[in-house]
């Protein structure tokens, strides 16, 4: 296999012209050919002759600036900046001219005068665009000595000087030094063109001009700043640097790999200094990131050689036990023989295991091949469980395939979008980065969330509509789309002629038409105001090309995969499905969460969501593995932990998942990991479901492996190994190793040969190989002889079912009701510094913004209950009950109550019930019925459970 080359990643000055006619120049003396539209820095730099230049970037709009970047054209007077002078036909350039070389210099040391020589003890040495640039026009001396300067911080008679200003160090991950800024602005614009935040500005005018991070007492940490890094690497000078640069050094080499956080799947440049990683810089070539990043992914990455790593194997005969060190053939061994035993004594349903979505699809697709030609049984679930499951049936059900329909790119297009259930801004901010640059532009967003999400109102944008339906009601805001679409005649009659089953459509319309869905009559039960979700109905079927994004909010209740359904149901009706702008996007929260659902995780489905009742998809499973395969679905985690509670379930190996926090009603979940003989725990660090383990194998993080992500727009990306693993192996290599102390004599050697399996079982990842991902650099699925380079968009000439199924969608209110115990409505979500349980984001610097999960209350809940902002609170549902500090916030209406999940001394979990969507069993945490009460400390579940996890994190040094 070829080694991946880096493509050229200059950069080119301003932003590639999209038009599709050329336009024929002179530069030098050289023809040159480019797109009409193409400023004459892109083209010259296209034809590699280099034009200096400080404050344009391929990644911003020309700016014209800094005046270094000037240009003689023939025909023209004066010396415009070339960045932003577009080219014309027949025009003759010049980029070195004796004037322009004198010019040049001029300019760079006006730049200098004003500016620190420290060069050779400056962390940017090597990597600084103005000292690159002083070089490239010719400067050797200075002849300025400025009067004022903004760097030293004393005149020469001691006074202090006004003009400078301190070092910021607030920030965790980078500083500040304004006494560097050439107020290039290329952080402000980076700030407001890619991450979409504003919060840099430029303080002041003339030489008094510096960038600010927002009011005078603001720093980079109380500011707006949202930490993606977008800021520093946009900055030509040391001024904003990261630490881990000034600690480490310029890094010295660089490989790209994959995200392993959100499900957006950004690029990076991970950049090293021999064995250690100096910092991730977000890769230009990314097709999902296209070069920009969020605080997770640029900064979060400290956790892989935390201290709280578990490097070497253990085992225990008792969850009452200390942890006793051993090798890796003795940890194997024990969890061989303990599986061996159950399976001897219980049958062979008995074991089965849980993949994960933080894993590679090579590692995930050997989890899932451990229990069906191990074990011989179909007991293999994962987190999409409790996330997506509902996605994988509704849109199954629909489409024909449980995957988005679009690319990220097709945003671009979008009129009009509308993000359900979803909260971009936190959970995928790459992407809310791309849609807020869209809505600026023009597009109208629609948001339906019960919460007031940042993209319902910030800076430069705002939402046309916001329903903000109470949690629970869903289906019937949707259906009351419907209703208004239908009874209005908005519905594309010939879209659903061409594409859908006519007497479908007309049963549906029936259903829809029915005056019990008119937004008038629901409005008591959502919340909604008619005539507001009348317009925002109107808005999605008239306004243009639409999108709907969607998130947990609409999977995870009790009618989750009902509302997946309903939402399809929309885009068939107004034909916003099969071309760019429009379509039904998931967006997924884990990593690789598609691509775990791709591999067979589930257990009714083998790899390319075939059921195993198929006798012609086992066939080419039982030809290579050489087994029978059991043709009836195995256990779900509910059934799982419900069997292991019963006592039949004895056994099981969990990748990567951390249950206890992850999972609904922490009690239950607790009470089967108990009740269980052997649970073999496969991960980075001692998470809380090992606190009821008898095998810990220890993981590898994404630095330390090759293989591949799958993301929420269906694109593999690769996953390259940065580093060696710090355990030893790779976690494909764990899960062999145990698959062959079981007896399966397993042969692999590297990841490739697994994918070179999955393409040759599975039909939508036919054409994927290592050496395509190579050439390609990404490839969306489905990838084969008909799509050999992958398909973006989803259904463009017709559906994978055939014909798109419209399906009625009955409202049925959920079992968990509140009343005078439980008045309260609890939804969970996630922040943006933090990640799903926390396992990773809490072991960073990232907690300096989330040290703890709180609960946000509306003032006037809080008012009459006695609670004050900060104030401990007790929060209780009929599963169980925790304490957690109140924020009064009015982002949560009266009536509902929002908390995270992310740290473990909460777990809010354990608030949750087991009410679970009607077709997939995937949680309903989203509507809990909750009291709140002022408190003055831990609930008895907290300290009990913090004494259980003391305990059982006991270690003992490994037996000399």
């Amino acid at each position: 296999m070829k080694d991946f080359i880096l493509p050229d990643d200059r950069d080119f000055g301003t932003p590639r012209s999209r038009a599709t006619e050329t336009v024929t120049l002179e530069i030098d003396g050289f023809p040159v050919t480019v797109p009409a539209g193409t400023s004459v820095m892109r083209a010259a730099a296209e034809a590699g002759i280099s034009v200096p230049k400080l404050c344009a970037s391929d990644t911003l709009d020309a700016f014209g600036s800094c005046r270094l970047c000037l240009v003689e054209i023939e025909g023209r007077a004066g010396t415009p900046a070339s960045c932003t002078t577009p080219v014309a036909p027949g025009m003759k350039v010049r980029t070195q001219t004796p004037k322009l070389k004198q010019l040049r210099r001029g300019v760079m040391e006006l730049y200098i005068s004003d500016h620190p020589l420290d060069c050779l003890t400056c962390a940017a040495n090597g990597d600084c665009e103005l000292q690159d640039m002083a070089g490239a026009v010719g400067l050797r001396d200075v002849r300025y000595e400025a009067v004022e300067n903004h760097f030293t911080p004393r005149s020469a008679a001691g006074d202090l000087n006004p003009q400078w200003m301190a070092k910021d160090e607030s920030n965790p991950y980078f500083t500040y030094d304004p006494s560097k800024c050439i107020v290039c602005s290329r952080c402000v614009r980076a700030c407001e063109e890619v991450q979409g935040t504003f919060a840099l500005t430029i303080d002041g005018r003339g030489f008094d001009s510096r960038v600010s991070a927002g009011m005078a007492s603001d720093s980079f940490l109380t500011s707006d700043c949202v930490s993606c890094g977008a800021c520093v690497q946009a900055c030509p000078t040391a001024t904003l640097q990261e630490k881990s640069v000034i600690e480490i050094g310029t890094p010295e080499r660089a490989v790209v790999t994959t995200c392993a956080y959100c499900g957006v799947g950004c690029s990076f440049k991970a950049e090293m200094r021999g064995d250690e990683l100096v910092r991730m810089v977000p890769y230009k070539g990314g097709k999902a990131n296209h070069g920009h990043s969020c605080v997770k992914g640029r900064f979060a990455y400290g956790y892989a050689a935390h201290k709280d790593r578990i490097l070497k194997p253990m085992v225990r005969e008792s969850i009452h036990d200390p942890w006793q060190e051993v090798s890796w053939d003795e940890a194997l061994g024990f969890a061989a023989r303990r599986l061996t035993a159950i399976q001897e004594k219980h049958g062979r349903q008995s074991v089965g295991v849980i993949t994960s979505s933080r894993c590679t699809n090579e590692e995930t697709y050997l989890v899932q091949k451990l229990t069906r030609a191990v074990f011989r049984n179909n007991n293999t679930d994962t987190c999409a469980r409790v996330c997506h499951s509902p996605t994988g049936y509704g849109l199954g059900q629909t489409f024909g395939t449980s995957a988005g329909t679009q690319d990220f790119d097709s945003v671009e297009a979008a009129d009009v979008v509308m993000v359900i259930g979803a909260n971009p801004t936190d959970g995928h901010p790459v992407f809310a980065s791309r849609l807020k640059k869209r809505l600026r532009k023009g597009a109208k967003l629609i948001v339906v969330d019960p919460r007031r999400i940042d993209l319902v109102k910030s800076p430069h944008i705002a939402a046309a509509h916001h329903l903000a339906l109470r949690p629970g009601t869903n289906v019937a805001v949707v259906t009351a789309m419907a209703h208004v679409i239908v009874t209005e005649g908005l519905a594309d009659e010939k879209f659903i002629r061409e594409r859908c089953d006519w007497d479908e459509f007309q049963d549906f319309a029936e259903f829809a038409a029915d005056p019990r869905h008119a937004p008038e009559a629901i409005e008591s039960l959502t919340g909604v105001p008619a005539a507001e979700l009348r317009a925002a109905a109107r808005l999605y079927a008239t306004g243009g090309n639409a999108a709907i994004y969607y998130g947990l909010g609409v999977t995870e209740h009790s009618q989750g995969s009902t509302t997946v359904i309903g939402i399809a149901n929309l885009a068939m009706l107004t034909g916003n499905i099969g071309r760019p702008g429009v379509g039904v996007n998931p967006l997924r929260g884990q990593n690789n969460v598609q691509g775990s659902c791709d591999m067979g995780s589930f257990p009714h489905e083998l790899p390319g969501y075939r059921h195993v009742k198929s006798d012609a998809a086992r066939a080419v499973f039982e030809r290579l593995w050489g087994v029978e395969i059991d043709p009836e679905p195995g256990l779900r985690i509910p059934n799982m932990l419900d069997a292991a509670v019963e006592g039949t379930f004895k056994g099981l190996y969990c990748q990567g998942e951390d249950i206890l926090q992850s999972d609904p009603d922490t009690r239950h979940v607790a009470a089967g990991l108990a009740a269980m003989e052997c649970v073999i725990v496969h991960d980075l660090f001692l998470n809380e479901t090992a606190n009821y383990a008898h095998v810990f194998l220890p993981g590898s993080s994404f630095l330390e492996k090759d293989g591949t992500f799958t993301n929420a727009e269906r694109r593999i990306n690769r996953v390259r190994k940065v580093m060696a693993p710090k355990n030893g192996f790779a976690d494909w290599e764990v899960t062999q190793m145990l698959a062959n102390a079981l007896g399966a004599g397993w042969g692999y050697t590297h990841p490739s040969q697994i994918m070179d399996e999955i393409a040759a079982t599975t039909p939508s990842f036919a054409g994927v190989s290592y050496e395509r991902l190579e050439e390609a650099g990404s490839i969306q699925w489905p990838c084969n002889e008909e799509h050999p380079l992958g398909t973006p968009l989803m259904h463009v000439e017709g559906f994978v079912r055939g014909r798109g199924k419209l399906i009625r969608t009955e409202y049925v209110a959920t079992d968990e009701k509140t009343g005078p115990r439980f008045p309260l409505l609890l939804t969970t979500g996630r922040i943006l510094s933090q990640y799903n349980v926390g396992a990773q984001t809490r072991r960073t610097a990232n907690s300096v913004w989330h040290p703890e999960d709180v609960l946000e209350i509306h003032p006037h809940d809080a008012e009459v209950r006695g609670v004050a902002e900060g104030d401990w609170v007790r929060l209780a549902s009929r599963a169980g009950e925790t304490t957690l500090r109140a924020r009064l916030t009015d982002r949560v209406s009266p009536g509902v109550v929002y908390t995270t999940f992310h740290h473990p001394t909460t777990q809010a979990n354990v608030i949750t019930t087991d009410f679970s969507d009607w077709a997939t069993n995937c949680p309903e945490y989203k509507v809990t019925a909750v009291q709140v009460a002022p408190s003055n400390g831990p609930s008895d579940w907290q300290e009990d459970y913090r004494a259980q996890a003391n305990l059982a994190r006991r270690i003992l040094p490994a037996a000399e």
